[in-house]
């Protein structure tokens, strides 16, 4: 086997190398056209891709557990987790627990909403998330007539902007929160519980796993690291407005299946979500440096997307037609499942 041989079958388990890749070869294109490369303008970029990355892997879990499901109430939830905790903290750190608490509730209690309309009731995630959504749009605008001023916490805003030896302090959170979320997925029996989900439901359910407890659980993630995500951004932007998590749905979508995740569910990469969210910033970044107007930056970003699951699904075609029945799950996720049920 030859060394580019190696390489593409070692790929296989690691797809996050290409958008890791592609951040590199961005990356030098756009130092090269603009002549500003610098340790500033990496932390610029760092910083925003933090914002996404964090948001992206709630999503990230959300599409392993396959059945095509994806959560569209994301942006309204970080929407209104920054008005509430605006609301709730009232620019003084003596409030700054409660606010925190505030939107870990709101997190979970939407999460509970949307995985019993999935996972309960039986309604399409798309459909299910996307009338959630709807219905918190209409708090938010509650919430922004109730706000009384946009003061933010001094703790918030030095989490939200400072930064430790030029490192900013929200992309040490991200890439702790990336870090927990690669090992959850790899060496935890969740992990492999989910990614057994995504895979087959019917041979995850015949190996003991609480199928319906899994999927719920990806809504109950998402929801509360999109509400975590509006209380960082929030202090980030010194505020809060209407549809300032809109441009994230696009986006949190792009930077899963360009990571590397499955949209068909069964596999994902927490590294690859992050890489993809840093490339996704970087490609906004120079279109807005071409000064690109914004209907052409989401047709380009549309695009990606659209690629990426082409090419998903040409594999996924190849794959399947290589594989038995009884191969419709993985041996290490069995062998998993296995030890889980005894």
């Amino acid at each position: 086997m030859t060394i580019v041989q190696r390489f593409l079958s070692w790929t296989h388990g690691n797809r996050w190398i290409w958008s890791a890749i592609a951040v590199v070869i961005v990356w030098i294109i756009l130092s090269v056209v603009t002549n500003r490369f610098s340790l500033s303008s990496v932390s610029g970029v760092v910083l925003s891709a933090s914002f996404l990355t964090l948001i992206s892997l709630g999503q990230m879990f959300v599409v392993s557990t396959g059945r095509g499901n994806i959560d569209l109430s994301i942006p309204a939830v970080l929407t209104l987790s920054a008005f509430v905790a605006l609301i709730v903290i009232r620019g003084e750190d003596a409030n700054l627990v409660a606010g925190v608490l505030a939107a870990l509730f709101l997190g979970l209690g939407i999460g509970a909403v949307n995985a019993f309309l999935v996972v309960i009731i039986g309604i399409p995630a798309i459909i299910a998330t996307l009338s959630s959504g709807f219905v918190l749009a209409t708090a938010t605008l509650l919430a922004n007539r109730a706000i009384p001023g946009f003061a933010v916490s001094p703790t918030l805003r030095y989490i939200a902007t400072a930064k430790i030896g030029g490192l900013p302090v929200m992309a040490i959170v991200a890439f702790a929160t990336v870090v927990l979320a690669a090992i959850v997925l790899r060496y935890s029996v969740y992990g492999k519980q989910l990614s057994a989900t995504g895979q087959s439901r019917d041979a995850a359910r015949l190996a003991g796993v609480a199928v319906k407890r899994i999927e719920a659980s990806a809504f109950f993630i998402s929801s509360t690291l999109a509400s975590l995500t509006g209380l960082f951004l929030g202090a980030f932007v010194g505020g809060a407005f209407l549809e300032m998590g809109q441009a994230y749905l696009l986006q949190s979508i792009a930077a899963v299946v360009v990571g590397g995740t499955l949209i068909f569910g069964g596999s994902s990469t927490a590294f690859g979500t992050m890489f993809a969210s840093i490339l996704l910033i970087l490609i906004v970044t120079t279109m807005q440096i071409m000064s690109l107007p914004l209907g052409t930056q989401n047709m380009v970003q549309g695009v990606v997307v659209i690629l990426v699951l082409a090419l998903a699904g040409v594999e996924r075609s190849a794959r399947g037609k290589r594989k038995t029945p009884d191969e419709d799950i993985s041996p290490e996720a069995s062998g998993e499942m296995g030890q889980a049920r005894q």
